[in-house]
């Protein structure tokens, strides 16, 4: 038995016809990937922190290089732009007070302008040097012991609105908000009770759970890229199966 073969059309062609598919399917392979991976790390963060940490999830972003063409040799790149934050959740890191300090101050959120769920002044905050020059923080032990909540005192300010609904000030520096008329009454009247306003924890370190998995979104994304790139690869070059 005699068996023949020879080559139809331009062997240069059709290897180089191969060569520029293999370049799509790497382009699209790795394009798909890195996507992928950006959003499993967006989900990591909203699921973990919940929608208040939307910001943090979106500062996930990615790159793929070449940024224009194509190449057999493409990289993806995934990053963050609050890698602090990100590492420090991912190692469970341990956060102790710097410079000589033997408290971090951790804000509750009333500090912030028209309190935890008020509408003020975007990026008003009431800071701890504003809480030392007020001259009326005070504070309040833990039971624990392990620490201390930094209050200002709740004082009636001046009734505003066409519900003419009473202001609560903490110490004159922020006023005092919830969301829903019935859980401000509900709450002020508590508060008013206790005449004070916790405005910040002071803790000497504090524990952070390790909630998120980088580097497992990393390996799971290099393990999918195989399968991803040869099925693209056979898309590319019409090979694929019907």
């Amino acid at each position: 038995m005699r068996l023949a073969a020879r080559i139809v059309g331009d062997l240069r062609q059709v290897l180089a016809a191969e060569v520029r598919a293999g370049e799509r399917a790497a382009m699209a392979a790795i394009r798909a990937e890195t996507e992928q991976v950006k959003a499993e790390l967006r989900r990591q963060v909203t699921s973990s922190f919940g929608g208040n940490a939307r910001g943090i999830a979106n500062a996930w972003r990615s790159q793929v290089f070449p940024r224009s063409g194509q190449s057999l040799r493409p990289a993806g790149l995934v990053w963050t732009k609050v890698p602090n934050v990100i590492d420090a959740f991912e190692r469970g890191a341990l956060i102790r007070a710097k410079g000589g300090r033997k408290f971090l101050a951790i804000p509750t959120g009333f500090n912030a302008a028209r309190g935890r769920r008020g509408r003020g002044e975007k990026g008003v905050r009431v800071t701890p040097a504003q809480m030392v020059a007020s001259g009326q923080a005070f504070l309040r032990p833990f039971q624990s012991g392990r620490g201390f909540v930094w209050c200002l005192p709740l004082r009636q300010g001046e009734q505003t609105g066409r519900r003419r609904r009473t202001r609560l000030l903490a110490g004159g520096l922020a006023e005092i908000g919830t969301g829903n008329r019935k859980g401000r009454e509900a709450w002020a009247r508590g508060m008013l009770q206790r005449g004070m306003v916790p405005m910040f924890l002071l803790l000497p370190q504090v524990k952070l759970a390790k909630r998120l998995d980088v580097k497992g979104a990393a390996e799971r994304g290099l393990r999918r890229l195989p399968g991803r790139f040869v099925a693209a690869w056979e898309r590319e070059s019409g090979r694929a199966a019907p």
